[in-house]
């Protein structure tokens, strides 16, 4: 009962940071990032972060008479639904998985929701998750993208909206509107809707959603094989590097006949991202708000200082044979890595702090379990240190790092998708998006407490495309059921077939030391509006190629890759972030 307890105190303060997101007015611009240290009681050395500040906005009222609605909407709502009936599209990600991502029992819930309460009817169109950019690129160019869409790529969004391929939202985000979008407006506050606001033209062409949850990723490493070789689980980089070694020294012991197989460290050709622990303890631990702002438009910190010795550490550790040696060959989507895995050849990896303890029975630790035996899985560790001696990682922030959603200029019924919006803004709905029927796709226990599960063979088609539906749930990204304390509770316990402390575990490890990042917003970088999908491939390049460089020459190869990726835009938007922030503060360094 005492870990129990222990548990769900660590999951309520949890929650209570994932929940958090900022306030701020986007025509005055403010800092994100600061507050009271909180320490969370672990078994451990506690868990630290600094959250960001928690929303004032003030509930919004619904208007519920239905003249004041007509009244408002100029006639197009009687009695609160369209007297004719409309027709709207909207972007649903297939990430080739569970039922069709436009047609499944989920979306029909959705359909049958929207017509029955406004007289509208949804259609979903599918777009692959691993080339959504280009998927969205050509449904824009084409005049053919649906009225609804999304797209973790604010510069594609941008690029279309100056070539005048992007609604306006703004008419319909006014305060005289709000009543009319409670849901999405309780939900996302004034800091979702607002994000993308442009402080001199009060144009509004996206919204963010938000994220329920902003954890970010954590190192994995295999437990049983730290006890067969009693080893402690490392917290020095020096120490994991000496880890990599035992493993590789040992790899007959741990892994037999199949000792050729060993993958002592999995990055993979997403370098920036599978090993962002190691980058993030190599940046400065006191990195200034105007860094962050001028380098920190590349979410892998591919520009900032100290990134490069990362890397070099990455360089070594390959020229050593400690690193996945094909890593640069199989890209988004494949599903190579997750085999390796499963299969047992893995010591440690990086990746989303709850990824090994998802799917179920087709989970990663599931599987590994299950093939190499009941010992065998991966747990967290928190083995950067950076240059204070502490293990500073970087969280989301709950809104601004998630996806950006907006309505094509082909849009022509904009009501209609807003009423969309705030459908499946509904904690109602949302919580039947994430978790589906109970006894088919989760179980309650006698608290209600959520255990999601795979449906079986008989409820195949229950099965949803993504985990807790969260393509479906645009506005929302993470687990949001309808009570916080539900959803607390169902947070630690909601992996099927999964120790809860071992979640709890990442968790931790996922907040340690943690910091958000300063979200700031001086205007449009124009420089950023067209070379987004450039840049990100001149980055992974020169992250794979300076991984994979002799030790001799990896100085050169990093510095050849930084001048192209620099020469195609880069440095132009450093240029514009660093003229912006001059403009607005001058030589400070931080924020006021």
């Amino acid at each position: 009962m005492k870990k129990v307890l222990a548990l769900l105190l660590v999951l309520c303060m949890v929650f209570s940071l994932a929940a958090c997101s900022s306030d701020e007015n986007k025509d005055a611009p403010t800092p994100t990032a600061g507050g009271t240290e909180v320490t969370t009681p672990t078994e451990n050395n506690g868990t630290k972060t600094t959250p960001e500040p928690t929303p004032t906005d003030e509930p919004v009222v619904v208007i519920e008479d239905k003249d004041e609605i007509k009244e408002l909407t100029g006639g197009q709502l009687v009695d609160g639904k369209f007297p004719e009936k409309k027709h709207i599209t909207v972007e649903v990600y297939d990430r080739d998985g569970g039922t069709p991502a436009n047609d499944n029992m989920y979306t029909d819930f959705i359909k049958k929701g929207m017509l029955e309460k406004y007289n509208v009817e949804v259609e979903f169109v599918a777009v692959p998750r691993w080339t959504e950019v280009e998927q969205i690129n050509n449904l824009l160019a084409a005049n053919d993208a649906p009225d609804i869409c999304y797209s973790y790529s604010f510069p594609t969004v941008q690029a279309y909206a100056d070539m005048g391929g992007i609604l306006d939202m703004s008419e319909y985000l006014t305060d005289e509107f709000k009543g009319l979008f409670p849901n999405l407006w309780n939900w996302l506050g004034s800091a979702g809707i607002n994000y993308r606001k442009n402080p001199e033209t009060g144009e509004i062409i996206a919204i963010e959603g938000k994220r329920n949850a902003t954890e970010r990723i954590v190192t994995f490493v295999r437990k049983d094989w730290l006890d067969k070789l009693g080893l402690a689980a490392p917290t020095t980089t020096q120490q994991f590097e000496d880890m990599l070694v035992a493993f590789k020294n040992n790899a007959s012991t741990l892994l037999g006949a199949d000792a050729g197989k060993m993958i002592c460290y999995a990055v993979t050709e997403d370098v920036g991202w599978t090993a962002a622990g190691l980058i993030e303890s190599k940046l400065d631990p006191n990195l200034s708000d105007k860094d962050q702002y001028v380098y920190g438009f590349d979410d892998r910190r591919f520009t900032m200082p100290g990134t490069k010795e990362a890397v070099r550490i990455l360089n070594k550790w390959y020229n050593m044979g400690l690193l996945w040696n094909d890593f640069a060959l199989y890209g988004s989507g494949d599903t190579t890595l997750d085999d390796y895995l499963k299969a047992g050849y893995v010591g440690a990896y990086t990746q989303n702090y709850d990824l090994v303890f998802r799917d179920g029975e087709n989970g990663i630790n599931y599987t590994l379990s299950q093939i190499v035996g009941p010992d065998a899985k991966f747990i967290a560790i928190d083995p950067f240190d950076d240059a204070n001696g502490n293990h500073t990682k970087y969280l989301y922030s709950a809104v601004g790092s998630d996806r950006k959603i907006f309505f094509p200029a082909t849009n022509k019924e904009p009501l209609a998708c807003m009423l969309y919006l705030d459908f499946i803004s509904d904690a109602k709905n949302v919580e039947y998006l994430q978790i589906g029927d109970e006894g088919v796709t989760h179980t309650k226990n006698a608290e209600g407490v959520v255990f999601v599960q795979s449906p079986d063979e008989a409820h195949a088609a229950a099965k949803p495309n993504s985990g807790y539906n969260i393509d479906l749930t645009m506005t929302t990204n993470g687990l949001r059921l309808s009570s916080e304390e539900l959803t607390v509770k169902s947070m630690a316990y909601g992996y099927a077939n999964v120790d809860p402390e071992d979640v709890v575990n990442a968790i931790n490890v996922s907040l340690n030391d943690a910091k958000y990042p300063t979200s700031i917003d001086l205007g449009v970088i124009e420089a950023e509006t067209t070379v987004g999908d450039t840049l990100t491939s001149y980055q992974r390049q020169t992250f794979d190629k300076a991984v994979a460089a002799a030790e001799a020459d990896f100085d050169k190869v990093w510095d050849s890759g930084m001048a192209d990726y620099l020469a195609a835009g880069g440095q132009d938007i450093i240029d514009e972030r660093l003229e912006k922030w001059t403009e607005a503060y001058g030589s400070a360094t931080m924020l006021p």
